[in-house]
């Protein structure tokens, strides 16, 4: 799907928002609703910030790009924005001129935004939504981030040494996904005993013993993949075999039942279902068991009250945690069944079968002493 029926996507289902609210003008803030928009352009300076640098304004008929004096070059050149079709509205770095700008071209038309503005709507909920079913083409960059993220972290692991601290095997994974100017946003590892004390364990200066976990969220043109792996140095004890294996079923019981159409709770209750199965149900309650991702780590959180229904295409992470192990990866739910997104590529794997559908996931990596 070429770029230009992306964007014609895009701005189709912003104005049919603006319909729908009887609004004028779109406002947006955010570094991922700028990413998706613009069809994977950044705004951002610090990589971890939620608000870029510049403002777009989506109207009935035109769309803008207000920005001080310094982003507008690079929003030009690099982002490609005029060629897009956005017209550029610029201002002296020295004035705070954006409010004055926006009032210039929407008058005393009403104004919806994914942040508080003044005298605006606030939408974020309403925006994100707009997100979540992926086209064709972001569907081709999330494919290709996918493979490479899940490379860089086996291959990282592959070459973890023990006695090694936890922070300098991060480092070598960052250093990988820099290779391609991949953004390592949400980074967490622990060896040995932190795996089953924490359950959000940051990096340490730990150094490892016997076994270690590490987790990414990795971000290229706004879009995020989440995943996990495990090195174990010596014969894995079966006792942790038997954890990580059962939650790699209740794992693979949630990708199975992430089906369009379906609401999200339910998908969460089918992996509740799985913990009972495997003999672990006080587990769930230790940790959230994910959700929707995309442009952001998780769009929601799913739980027992959650309104949303699946939507075609779109990205889902799950993440059960038994303690002591976790199963983390990233899959397009379609009407097909799941697709995943990442996937172990150099790791050794499990192959098992849930619901009908077949699923190859990670194994443990065992590294002889």
């Amino acid at each position: 799907m070429p770029i230009s029926n992306e964007i014609k996507e895009k701005e189709r289902r912003v104005r049919e928002l603006l319909r729908s609210k009887n609004l004028k003008a779109l406002l947006l803030k955010r570094q991922a609703n700028f990413s998706w928009m613009t069809c994977g352009g950044l705004n951002l300076v610090g990589i971890t910030t939620e608000f870029g640098a510049t403002t777009l304004l989506i109207t009935e008929n035109s769309k803008f790009l207000i920005s001080n004096v310094i982003e507008a070059p690079r929003m030009i050149h690099e982002e490609g924005l005029e060629k897009q079709g956005f017209i550029i509205k610029t201002f002296p770095w020295h004035e705070d001129q954006e409010v004055s700008v926006v009032k210039e071209i929407v008058g005393e038309g009403s104004l919806g935004s994914d942040v508080p503005f003044p005298n605006a709507m606030v939408l974020a909920e309403e925006v994100a939504k707009l997100r979540y079913s992926l086209t064709p083409e972001e569907q081709k960059r999330y494919r290709w981030l996918g493979k490479r993220v899940s490379n860089a972290l086996e291959k990282t692991m592959m070459k973890t040494k023990k006695g090694e601290k936890e922070s300098a095997v991060v480092g070598r994974l960052c250093k990988e996904l820099w290779k391609d100017r991949i953004d390592p946003i949400t980074l967490m590892s622990a060896a040995d005993d932190r795996i089953s004390n924490f359950r959000h364990p940051i990096p340490t200066e730990k150094r490892i013993e016997e076994y270690l976990m590490v987790s990414v969220n990795a971000r290229k043109w706004g879009l995020i993949v989440s995943l996990t792996r495990f090195v174990h140095f010596g014969k894995l004890p079966e006792e942790l075999r038997k954890k990580y294996e059962a939650n790699v079923f209740i794992d693979c019981t949630m990708m199975a039942h992430t089906r369009p159409g379906i609401l999200a709770k339910e998908v969460l209750q089918k992996g509740i279902d799985a913990y009972q199965e495997k003999g672990y149900p006080e587990e769930w309650k230790l940790h959230h068991q994910g959700g929707s991702i995309g442009y952001t780590g998780r769009d929601y959180r799913v739980h027992f009250k959650s309104p949303d229904i699946i939507q075609e295409n779109q990205a889902f992470t799950w993440n059960p945690s038994i303690t002591g192990t976790k199963s983390e990866d990233t899959i397009l739910a379609t009407s097909k069944g799941p697709e995943m997104i990442t996937c172990p590529i150099l790791y050794p794997t499990l192959s098992l079968s849930v619901a009908g559908i077949s699923f190859i996931r990670p194994a443990i990596l065992e590294i002889a002493e």
